[in-house]
């Protein structure tokens, strides 16, 4: 894929960005070297390699998940204006 300054001063429209004709001459060069680096990247064959999170194997750090009150409910609720059996307590809103 070719890059041609029409198309940087399409983009750079799209973007909102204001180039000159001297500027757009140059980030055509630019463009076309970035996208000629990704072909490149494009011809390398992946297939079986997993994503990594990391360039460092290891295992992420996970907490067990389960369902529970947190163990303390009464510190929860403690700064509540009205708490009944652990639970807040709220006023009415609709009649």
């Amino acid at each position: 894929m070719s890059v041609d300054i029409d198309t940087v001063k399409r983009v750079a429209h799209l973007a909102r960005v204001k180039v000159t004709d001297e500027e757009a001459g140059r980030m055509t060069g630019e463009l076309n070297t970035i996208l000629a680096f990704v072909e490149q990247l494009d011809e390398v064959n992946v297939d079986g390699v997993e994503p990594m999170t990391s360039v460092v194997h290891q295992q992420m750090k996970k907490r067990a998940d389960v369902v529970s009150d947190g163990g303390y409910p009464e510190k929860v609720v403690a700064n509540a204006p009205a708490s009944d059996d652990n639970f807040f307590m709220v006023p009415k809103v609709v009649e």
